[in-house]
């Protein structure tokens, strides 16, 4: 298939993570769906709740893009200020949205208005860190009350008030490897980070449910299998929406890793199979109930697979690998549509089989998006 490249501005975007990777080696709509009931009586018709996209872009904005739920289109966009450039954006709950800058070692906050999407900056916002701490990859659980984030020392942890003010737990940060992407499991028990150098591995924690505070895993870090090399590069990782399992992109050897998770305990055990061949130098990735998406950096295309829910195997998708010139991407929560920033919002279907379908007026405008994510109001939002 003819692949495309990226833009410069996401050359650009490259560049930045490996910049990283160096400072760290110095350092439903029908009955019985979700939505509100506009009816009383058969047959009912549900209104989806309200989607709003949210991307960080290369000219220091944050965008807000309103989501079509029925048919995956997206709204113009409005933006406020942020970060020159930000690689990691995570919103906690549906109140606010969070996004790094590594450049100067500060975290911009933002509420959400449950009506529009459209952000305002936090009370205080953006919020200091320490002095070269190269803070990158933002990750918060599902309750809406922790916000994680990877530094030079470890992991770093804040409880979120109710005004959307991040405040460090007093043992943060949480020692780990050098780690630049983190995920938590969609339960918010487990948070899992991959280890970049010669760890090479996932560093695996239990989430405090009360306090937020990080306890590592017995046996962690856990390798990855069939390595040949000191570091893999481990970039993205995702855990899968049912959270049994743990993907991780290996940037270096063109690969997927796969983890069962011990529901138990968190600790991580390779899939059968395990690291299943990917594109030119895979990045990040995005996951829906079935399928897994990872964006391959060297060639602009994006690799699908099907995951096999007793074991975790990956199998590539009909049509894969996908011409998605984006570096990054994420899925709707309702596993209906795949979206990525490039030249625009790159929106697509997520069909039947995982193949995908470019969403009529996709690409759809948008200032330089780079790294996404995509937030679900409460119903009756």
């Amino acid at each position: 298939m003819q692949t495309q490249s990226f833009p410069s501005s996401f050359r650009h975007f490259f560049l930045f993570v490996f910049v990283l990777c160096g400072l760290f080696s110095i350092a439903l709509v029908a009955c019985g769906g979700s939505g509100p009931v506009v009816c009383q009586t058969p047959p009912c018709t549900r209104v989806p709740p309200a989607e709003f996209l949210y991307a960080t872009s290369n000219n220091g904005q944050v965008l807000s893009l309103r989501v079509d739920p029925s048919t995956g289109a997206v709204g113009a966009a409005s933006s406020v200020a942020g970060p020159a450039v930000s690689l990691s954006i995570a919103a906690v709950g549906s109140q606010f949205v969070y996004a790094s800058d590594f450049q100067n070692n500060l975290i911009y906050g933002y509420s959400i208005n449950a009506t529009s999407g459209a952000l305002a900056p936090v009370v205080g916002s953006p919020f200091a860190q320490a002095p070269l701490s190269v803070l990158n990859g933002l990750a918060a659980g599902p309750g809406g009350n922790f916000l994680y984030a990877t530094v030079a020392a470890g992991i770093d942890a804040f409880s979120i008030s109710g005004a959307g003010v991040p405040t460090q737990l007093v043992d943060s940060p949480f020692a780990s490897g050098g780690n630049l992407w983190l995920a938590v499991d969609p339960f918010g028990k487990f948070l899992f980070a991959p280890d970049i150098g010669p760890a090479n591995g996932v560093s695996a924690f239990t989430i405090d449910s009360t306090t937020g505070a990080l306890r590592s895993v017995p046996g962690s870090p856990f390798p990855f299998a069939g390595q040949t090399v000191l570091d893999s590069h481990p970039v993205g990782i995702a855990v899968d929406s049912t959270g049994q399992f743990v993907y991780v992109a290996l940037n270096a050897t063109n690969q997927v890793a796969a983890f069962s998770i011990a529901s138990g305990t968190g600790a991580l055990a390779s899939v059968p199979g395990s690291p299943f061949s990917a594109g030119n130098q895979p990045f990040l990735m995005a996951t829906t109930g079935k399928f897994l998406y990872v964006s391959n950096a060297g060639d602009g295309t994006a690799s699908g697979y099907s995951i096999d829910p007793l074991s975790g195997v990956l199998t590539p998708l009909p049509g894969s690998p996908f011409a998605i010139p984006a570096p990054s991407l994420v899925a709707d929560p309702t596993g209906k549509y795949l979206y990525g920033g490039g030249a625009g919002i790159l929106a697509f279907a997520i069909n039947a089989d995982g193949s995908l379908t470019p969403v009529s007026g996709s690409p759809f405008p948008a200032p330089a998006p780079m790294v996404l994510t995509i937030v679900q109001m409460p119903s009756g939002a």
